[in-house]
């Protein structure tokens, strides 16, 4: 069975009133860390509750040692869901400004702890939400603490040794949630080498979308992924991009396509580049 869940806007407004719903807002901005919060407090779906991509879904980051967004520990992770009300069969829907990378990183974080089951993306984000005319609150919900008691699974995840060793492995699948002009090493605006872990491929995140903003169909995303694995086994992938949480958005979509669920190389290729060691690609 898919882990992978989507609701629509319409399905979503119908089940507001549903007292085991919890709703998170994951907007954010890499350029304006700040945007999310002032936007939550501007407008929110009813009763969502705001979930910040580097305060509440990412650690500190080590200079040197990390990449851009480090994983959250589990332990601090497990109280912040708590706060939000969330317990182990609370209904979790998660959404974003529309193209579900953020809300992508909240759906694996929860995966990683255990919670596989009633956890949705909406579908299009904000954006659909607005477009079908749907209500917003500038309210903070009244909040009762949840008793989610979840716990990591390290067989979700690679760390950079363990996928430098497996790069010679003709099993592995390994995908790049990058736009390909930074796949390539062509340009590279956020971390200081350009270029990709040699043996990816290429999987932008963004063409798990329609040009509605909307996730493909579900045969279209089979296909895509069947593509990129080759014959390859999919619980073999790999999946990065630049600092972990674009690589989530990929990682939804092949759950989505009926894949099972696979690693993620967490510290991406921003904590890839701390080690002038490990190698490093360009080009196609």
């Amino acid at each position: 069975m898919s882990h992978a869940q989507l609701l629509s806007a319409a399905e979503l407004a119908a089940r507001l009133d549903q007292p085991d719903l919890r709703i998170l807002d994951c907007r954010f901005a890499l350029e304006d860390p700040a945007y999310g919060a002032l936007h939550y407090e501007q407008g929110h779906i009813p009763s969502a509750r705001y979930a910040d991509l580097e305060r509440d879904l990412s650690g500190p980051v080590q200079k040197g040692v990390t990449g851009r967004h480090p994983l959250p520990d589990p332990a601090r992770l497990v109280e912040r869901l708590r706060a939000w009300g969330i317990d182990d069969d609370s209904q979790v829907v998660l959404y974003d400004d529309g193209p579900g990378a953020f809300a992508a990183r909240a759906w694996w974080l929860l995966a990683w702890l255990g919670k596989r089951d009633g956890v949705f993306l909406l579908d299009g984000g904000l954006k659909a939400w607005r477009a079908a005319d749907l209500p917003l609150s500038a309210e903070r919900p009244a909040v009762v603490p949840g008793h989610f008691g979840g716990r990591p699974d390290p067989g979700l995840l690679v760390d950079a040794e363990a996928l430098r060793r497996r790069l010679d492995d003709p099993q592995l699948t390994l995908i790049d949630a990058r736009a390909l002009p930074r796949f390539r090493g062509e340009v590279e605006p956020l971390d200081p080498v350009a270029g990709h872990i040699p043996g990816a491929r290429c999987a932008a995140f963004t063409d798990n979308l329609g040009a509605d903003g909307r996730f493909l169909p579900r045969e279209q995303l089979r296909r895509r992924f069947a593509g990129l694995l080759d014959g390859r086994p999919a619980e073999r992938l790999v999946a990065y991009c630049g600092s972990g949480v674009t690589a989530c958005h990929n990682l939804f979509a092949l759950s989505l396509a009926g894949n099972p669920l696979a690693p993620l190389y967490a510290g991406s290729w921003s904590e890839w580049l701390t080690d002038p060691s490990r190698p490093v690609a360009t080009g196609d």
